[in-house]
Formats: C-alpha cells, structure tokens, sequence
C-alpha cells in the first residue's frame, strides 16, 4: 500500500509526527480547556519561531556530523550587543542589527576554521564557545537590561502592531494554497512526462486538501485572536512569517543548490566525498557561517519580542533547538535529517511545554519530562530507522 501511495520511510515518519502534534493538542486541550484557544496558540506559534530559526540551521551542522553548542550563547550575546547599540549608543536599528550580524559571522568563522580546517572536534570548540559568549553578552552592557523602544523594530518580534492583519493575512494564505496545488500538479506533470508511475489522483487531491485546510484553520486561529484597544484581528504574527521564509530558504538549498547535496554527501561519509572532490573544509565553514546568519535572525526577534536585551537571553537555547532537530528526525551520526522535520520538532517540543505550562506542572517536573522525551525521540529514531532500512533520508 505504501508503495503504490509512493510514501517514502521519511514522508511516513513526518506524517507519524503531525499526528502526534494533533495528538498532543487535544490531550491538552482536554486536561487545560485552554490550549487550543486563538490567544495560546498565537502567543505559541511566536514563541516557537525563535527556536525554529535557529534548528533549521542546526539540523544541517549535524548532518554534516558536527554539532554547536554555543547557538545560544552566540544568540544571547548578538541580541544583547543590539540592544545596546540601540539604547546606550542612539544607533538606529537596520545598522544595529547589521553590526550584530558580523559579529555573529567573525564568531561562526572562528568556530568554523578551528572545526574544518584545524580538526578541533566542533563538541569541543563549542562547548567553549557556549562558556566564552555567554560571559561576553554580561560584558557588553556591564549586566544590565538593555530596553529597546524602536517601533519598527518591535514589530519584528510580534506583539501589538507585529502581525500582518486579517486581510494581508488571508491574501498569504490564497497564495500558499495556489502554490501547494501548483506544486502537486507540476510534481504530477513532472512524473508524467518521464514515465515515472503517478499517486492515485485522489490521494493527490486529499493532500493537497489537507495542506490547504492546515494553512487556512492556521490564519483562521490568527484572524479570531484580537488584542483589547485594537480595531482588528492580529492575523499572522510577523515572527511566523519569518520564520516560514527561512524554512523556504533553507528547503530551497537543501533540495535545490550544489551546497544542501554536498552536506548530505559529507554527513553520509566525510572520506567519500572528499575523494570525489568535494571542498568539505569549505562546505563545513559555510555551514557555521550560515548558523551565524540565522542565529542573528533569531537574535532579532528574540529581543524585539522581548523589548530588551538581556544577560540571560537564550539561555538553554541550544538544548531546545538540539532537541528540535532530534525529534524532527536528524541522525546523530550524521547523513540524515529534514528541514520540515525540524518545524515539527520545534513545535512538538514547544507543544509539550506549553501544554504543561497549562497544567501548571512545576519546572523541575516540566525538565525531566522534556528530557525523557528527547531519549524517547532517539530511541524511537534507532528502532525507526532499523524497521525502515532508512539511512540516507532527505
């Protein structure tokens, strides 16, 4: 059956996931009555998007077979550095922003030239680089909370005036589902005319069903939440948008650039490919400085959500995002892991926190459950990956 619905072992596995954040949403509704409320899941879906910024990035280091552990560090520190340039220098924010961005860029050249080019194993320069950078985002502004009162800015991280609106709202939401049925037709098409054998149409049509129906109760959620003194709806907040587009990008060059082949071919085996000419020192560097654009995205939002930048921002970061990935399917030994993958971690993990939040479980309970699940998720990942015979999923 599967195999004439041409459902690969990864489409399957990303439909086990979807259910399981269905699943959980309901449960959680059920014990709270309040999860699945416009206000929670519009205040969910911002808060998430830091976190899946960053894993989109990081799902592709540990692919290649590396792994940072300072994303958090680095992000705190960026933010931090932003945030003073704004309040204790008068700098406006694009200029601010660009400043934190090649900060971010000397730190994941650093990293990436001591982890491709020196072989310092990227655990350990990490590992370092979560101590140094969170000490350095204390030094920047001497401890202090930098607050941040820049309109514009402030929109970036959602809040009152940091959503698109129900009419912009719905027009991306048209637009998005004439691009899903565009790409189920053109991939029908594709196949088509090079005689590869086609889905069932009606299976086509009731994927393509669903992904619209996902999208449209998504903007609905957003149109129905309105916050008091507002004259309209908040529609899609703009750290969604954000993020949507950085999961379109990254898709983009896993799926279509020379780059996402070559990190897939050198997380599948390092010797191999650079037997066959492919630059791994570069591909590897690249890789740190792409986490550092992202990480400076996140940065952005995280303060201009926050109003402030903090000593204590991104704290914990990179457990949320690692456990992003892991959950989302990326093998820890590397050659394996979607970018899809890593939005359905991200959200499963925010789900799980959220709900429990709700449930008004205590923190120390709330970490040693997230924590379970992790090792859960890896588990899972080995008993999966062994059933399927997956090993090179992309």
């Amino acid at each position: 059956m599967l195999n004439h619905l041409q459902i690969s072992a990864l489409d399957l596995r990303l439909t086990l996931m979807a259910a399981v954040l269905v699943a959980m949403a309901v449960v959680f509704h059920m014990l709270s009555g309040a999860f699945l409320t416009p206000e929670n899941l519009y205040n969910l879906a911002q808060q998430t998007a830091v976190v899946g910024i960053v894993a989109t990035a990081v799902v592709l280091i540990i692919v290649a077979r590396h792994i940072d552990l300072s994303v958090g560090s680095v992000l705190g520190f960026v933010g931090v550095l932003i945030a003073f340039l704004q309040y204790s220098k008068g700098w406006h924010w694009v200029p601010a922003s660009l400043a934190g961005l090649a900060v971010a860029l000397v730190v994941g050249l650093y990293h990436g030239w001591l982890t491709a080019f020196l072989g310092v194993p990227s655990f350990v320069v990490t590992l370092g680089g979560l101590m140094s950078f969170r000490g350095a985002a204390f030094l920047v502004a001497d401890g202090k909370t930098q607050p941040v009162t820049d309109p514009d800015f402030l929109a970036l991280g959602g809040g009152l005036d940091g959503a698109l609106g129900p009419t912009w709202s719905w027009l991306l939401a048209a637009a998005l589902a004439v691009l899903v049925v565009h790409n189920i037709a053109a991939r029908r098409r594709s196949r088509g005319r090079h005689g590869f054998s086609l889905r069932p149409l009606w299976f086509d049509v009731l994927l393509g069903a669903f992904l619209v129906a996902v999208i449209v109760g998504f903007v609905a959620l957003t149109c129905a939440y309105q916050l008091d003194g507002k004259p309209e709806a908040q529609g899609v907040p703009v750290p969604v948008l954000i993020w949507g587009t950085v999961v379109a990008g990254m898709a983009f060059i896993v799926r279509r650039t020379r780059f996402g082949r070559y990190v897939f071919a050198i997380g599948g085996n390092p010797e191999a490919a650079l037997l066959v000419g492919i630059p791994v020192r570069r591909v590897v560097l690249k890789l740190f400085l792409l986490l550092s654009v992202l990480v400076t995205v996140a940065a952005v939002v995280s303060v201009a959500r926050l109003n402030a930048g903090t000593n204590s921002l991104g704290s914990n970061m990179e457990l949320y995002v690692i456990a992003a990935a892991v959950i989302g399917g990326v093998a820890l030994s590397g050659g394996s892991g979607t970018v899809l993958g890593s939005v359905l971690g991200a959200l499963i993990i925010q789900f799980l926190e959220s709900g429990l939040l709700l449930l008004d479980v205590g923190i120390g309970t709330r970490m040693v459950i997230i924590g379970q699940v992790l090792i859960a998720a890896v588990v899972f990942d080995v008993l999966y990956r062994r059933w399927t015979g997956d090993r090179t999923a992309a």
